[in-house]
């Protein structure tokens, strides 16, 4: 029997197949000072970022800077909740030039430990309100790392067209790797 099935397959959600990939974006080598997303279409509901990234700093972590539409004002608040294992922390700003998504590994990190991200910009296109993200991120090295979840806020009403992400004080290091998607939303 499958009436509710029937329910759930006729509503008009927004589902797995509605991601679209945008762009990919892997360091090299040389390292990056920054990972930048532009001209990006308006075609979507949301945005979701879904990255691996490691910071050269030569301490255990770096926190991570994402801008928006090359904004690099004062324009932004976040809220942040993060857990190393031990205790938990949470913080709040305002009045700041970037939302603050992410404490990634650093440069004295377990070497080749990547912190994984996903970074959601909600409502991306709406010009009627100001611009809402959220990520979930972490890593582990042999029992100790991060979880972190954040809310961030642009206080812009512009559509996102180019998003940066870029380490607090160092640079990404070599094979930290950026994809960007489109979400649908119903049709």
């Amino acid at each position: 029997m499958t009436p509710l099935l029937g329910i759930f397959a006729s509503a008009n959600t927004t589902v797995a197949t509605s991601y679209e990939s945008i762009a990919v974006s892997s360091v090299g080598s040389g390292g990056a000072s920054s990972v930048s997303f532009t001209s990006i279409p308006g075609t979507y509901t949301h945005l979701q970022i879904r990255a691996i990234g490691r910071a050269t700093r030569a301490g255990s972590t770096d926190s991570v800077k994402l801008q928006l539409n090359s904004d690099t004002t004062t324009n932004y608040a976040h809220h942040l909740l993060y857990g190393d294992g031990t205790s938990a922390i949470s913080s709040a700003t305002t009045s700041t030039s970037f939302i603050y998504p992410v404490i990634t590994t650093a440069g004295t990190d377990l070497s080749n430990t990547f912190c994984a991200m996903v970074v959601d910009i909600l409502d991306y296109t709406n010009t009627n309100k100001n611009t809402t993200v959220r990520s979930l991120s972490g890593y582990d090295v042999n029992g100790s790392g991060y979880s972190m979840f954040t809310s961030g806020l642009w206080l812009n009403t512009a559509a996102v067209t180019s998003i940066s992400f870029a380490p607090g004080s160092s640079n990404w290091a070599q094979y930290s790797h950026f994809a960007l998607y489109g979400i649908k939303g119903p049709a």
